[in-house]
């Protein structure tokens, strides 16, 4: 008869021993595959952008020879040139004004009317939330003229507040908040109820709190869509010293006429915010798609 041999005992490490680490498995074949096309993509998409900047960073007798990559005479004349052309301290600090100011007023008409949407019951509700979301279907294009009389009948032409509230109707945004708040369970709402709160304090005690991948989100699409509006500023504004930066480079590119360097660093001064506010916050966009289901959108 053989006496089974007691299991092994295993020491935790000493405070000076180090901890045992997992060994990492080698990668499928699935897991590959999938890390080169990850990388092919980001190279088409990193393309334009080193294209861009190369390009600025020739002169503009060599922009117009045979497509190369790699400049054969280093010069930042183009940027130079762009930047004393153009305020572009001025309309930055517009363009920065008129995007965040947007984007806090859509991020409280679009809580506040997505979770009335979402949790309270009132006659013509169903009504109401469709012609909220008939706005959908409506191109801004569309709506300029009637909005551009109604802010000249306001005499708001040439102003912030011009530029500012015709973009803060946001029916996707609305419809994007409703659809999460649905999914929030009703119970913790009906706990704060019983203890004694009311609607305002639940919703901003408990459901902002709770909503913050998806008001972040919001917040950075409307953030950018701001930013890259140029119709609509470009409609309103006359004065030079209220522009913004896509209606600013816009005047100094045409000034220069189809001189590629130029047209290049011009339209990378634009975009540059809009790269460092993905770079910093790519996490909090990732979050939010996840919650939201902007992927779709």
């Amino acid at each position: 008869m053989t006496t089974p041999t007691p299991p092994t005992q295993t020491t935790p490490p000493g405070p000076g021993t180090a901890p045992l680490r997992k060994p990492r498995g080698t990668w499928t074949p699935a897991q590959i595959a999938l890390t080169l096309v990850a990388a092919a993509l980001s190279l088409v998409w990193l393309a334009p952008l080193a294209w861009a900047l190369s390009t600025s960073l020739k002169t503009p007798t060599e922009s117009v020879t045979s497509p190369h990559w790699i400049p054969q005479d280093f010069t930042a004349e183009s940027w130079k040139a762009v930047i004393e052309a153009g305020n572009i301290p001025n309309w930055f600090v517009n363009s920065v004004v008129v995007s965040v100011c947007v984007t806090f007023i859509v991020l409280g008409v679009a809580s506040l009317a997505g979770y009335g949407f979402a949790r309270t019951e009132f006659r013509g509700k169903s009504a109401l939330m469709a012609l909220t979301m008939a706005g959908l279907m409506f191109s801004p294009a569309i709506l300029g003229v009637p909005l551009f009389t109604t802010v000249q009948s306001l005499g708001m032409v040439d102003t912030y507040w011009g530029m500012i509230l015709p973009q803060c109707a946001p029916a996707a945004m609305v419809y994007i908040l409703y659809k999460f708040f649905q999914s929030l369970p009703k119970e913790l709402e009906e706990a704060a109820f019983i203890d004694g709160a009311g609607r305002w304090r639940i919703f901003f005690t408990i459901v902002l709190p709770l909503s913050k991948p998806s008001l972040s989100a919001v917040g950075i699409f409307t953030f950018i869509a701001s930013w890259n509006n140029f119709l609509w500023p470009y409609m309103v504004t006359n004065n030079p010293d209220l522009m913004t930066m896509p209606n600013g480079i816009a005047t100094v590119q045409n000034a220069f006429g189809i001189v590629w360097p130029q047209l290049m660093a011009g339209g990378l001064l634009a975009g540059l915010p809009l790269i460092v506010v993905f770079v910093f916050f790519q996490s909090q966009i990732v979050r939010g798609v996840a919650h939201t289901g902007l992927a779709g959108q």
